[in-house]
């Protein structure tokens, strides 16, 4: 009789939540960036005025490939911002490096900036207690995309709207009054920014200025607007905020602001570049096909004729995917693939997808390497020497990025899996640089092998990894840092049809 109870509670609820649905949107006020013309006499549009007048092409990049400066770029544009803050993420956490962005979006907008801050809401709800005191300044706006209902239970949500709670917003770019914007890979928080006690993300951004700058904003209004962005106060469950202190680690912690420490001419790399990015309307499932950020990495990128270096901490390329691979390799370019270790992996059950077609892919000749756990950024010579795109203090891979044929490179959100693909929403560049390519490769070759199991294929047909520290080689017969338990589990998930998912 109790389950019987337990079921018929589940029933009901389940029955309740859905015949619930979200807010109205008639009533929410439409935005749009500032545009570029009306923010030039700004400090960072002075600042930049000279740099574009003199510049060679009409868009200037800086790779921001370390984790510490990287958030000090992002402070060091809030903290010169006059007009407006453009703010796009996936994940916002209230650690030590979220509370300095956000005490420096507080100051921001108590210099009269206005502020957009648009989060998914998969992991809003963790931080509701800071979301409400910044929706609350008159100057700034949180609006959360795609947000969970019931607000207290994100498994429920889950339930009772799976196809639509199922597709998120994976992009992430901070965009300064339409001067600059910082585009990448990394979400906000500590694992992103420092060491700490959880996994720390070797990740690469960059900061650009020039034309793509206003492009990308063009892309954010269109998220911002969307019919999957609800106003803070129309989803959260709280009405008043909290008396607690919002900034609890960092009060005295310096907030640079130095522009000629960031934007040093010598630094900026011109290229052109292209903004690629998905519609809002794939949250809805309802995007056309050419406005996906697959047909346009397709369409920019072409077919490599030399060379493919592939960069992704989840890489599930899925039957399609390794024909496509397969295809490129008979043409006789060479292929190589970077992504996390069964070990490094903070989404183990990811693994499992990229795992089955590893023998496939190596009969093809394509050279697959895994990062492994607590090496990147390893004191050794070849980090000395080299200035890398993969070298901070970290424990995972979570870079996305791609060279091809050593002329073009991608820099963004977009992982080589099916939710990347098909499900999330991505935001990156494409940016036709033969320089940042080659450093890219010349990094490849010269540091991966000493941060990474390469994977080879044993004339008996299994897998072997291969780990060297310096001269010394050691080989492994089963996969590194695991437990057969680990290893079952992983062959288990590879058996069912969950590749859409991963």
């Amino acid at each position: 009789m109790r389950l019987h109870h337990i079921v018929l509670t589940v029933i009901i609820c389940s029955s309740c939540i859905a015949c619930s649905s979200l807010p109205d949107l008639e009533q929410r006020t439409p935005s749009y960036s500032v545009p570029v013309s009306k923010t030039q006499s700004t400090r960072l549009g002075q600042f930049l005025s000279p740099v574009l007048r003199n510049s060679p092409q009409s868009t200037g990049i800086i790779p921001l490939a370390e984790a510490e400066p990287s958030l000090d770029a992002r402070l060091i544009l809030i903290n010169n911002a006059q007009v407006a803050l453009d703010i796009q993420y996936y994940i916002w956490r209230d650690d030590k490096s979220g509370q300095r962005l956000t005490k420096a979006i507080f100051r921001a907008a108590n210099r009269g900036v206005k502020v957009r801050l648009l989060l998914d809401d998969l992991h809003s709800r963790d931080i509701d207690e800071p979301l409400q005191r910044l929706n609350g300044h008159p100057s700034i706006e949180v609006r959360l995309f795609n947000p969970f209902l019931p607000r207290s239970s994100r498994v429920l949500g889950f339930i009772t709207d799976f196809p639509r709670a199922n597709r998120r917003m994976h992009n992430k770019s901070l965009t300064v009054d339409n001067q600059a914007t910082i585009v990448g890979g990394r979400n906000i928080g500590d694992d992103y920014f420092y060491r700490s006690d959880g996994i720390l993300f070797a990740d690469l951004d960059v900061l650009a200025i020039g034309d793509v700058v206003a492009k990308v904003s063009s892309d954010f209004d269109a998220f911002w607007n969307s019919n999957s962005a609800y106003p803070y106060e129309l989803i959260s469950q709280s009405t008043t905020p909290s008396d607690s202190p919002l900034f609890i680690h960092q009060t005295n912690i310096d907030q640079p602001s130095d522009l000629s420490e960031l934007l040093d001419n010598d630094s900026i790399i011109w290229a052109e570049t292209q903004i690629v990015s998905d519609s809002p309307l794939k949250a809805l499932g309802k995007a056309e096909p050419d406005q996906l950020i697959v047909h346009a990495l397709r369409k920019i990128i072409g077919q490599p004729k030399k060379q493919l270096l592939l960069v992704s901490p989840y890489f599930v390329p899925t039957l399609s995917g390794v024909k496509a691979l397969e295809s490129i390799a008979e043409n006789g370019v060479s292929i190589s693939v970077l992504t996390n270790s069964f070990a490094a992996t903070d989404v183990a059950v990811v693994h499992s997808g990229y795992a089955k077609w590893r023998k496939r892919l190596l009969e093809a000749d394509i050279r697959l390497f895994e990062m492994r756990p607590g090496t990147v950024g390893t004191d050794t010579t070849i980090y000395e020497s080299v200035e890398t795109s993969f070298s901070s203090s970290a424990s995972s891979l979570h870079a996305k990025t791609f060279a091809v044929d050593g002329q073009r490179v991608f820099v963004g959100s977009f992982n080589f899996d099916p939710r990347s693909a098909r499900l999330n929403t991505e935001l990156g560049f494409v940016i036709e640089s033969p320089e940042i390519a080659s450093t890219m490769a010349d990094v490849f070759i010269e540091e991966v092998p000493y941060s990474a199991y390469e994977v080879r294929l044993a004339p008996s047909g299994s897998l072997y990894w291969l780990e060297q520290n310096g001269s010394h080689h050691r080989r492994y017969d089963t996969e590194p840092g695991t437990t057969w338990f680990q290893r079952f589990s992983a062959g288990f998930f590879s058996l069912l049809p969950i590749d859409w998912l991963l």
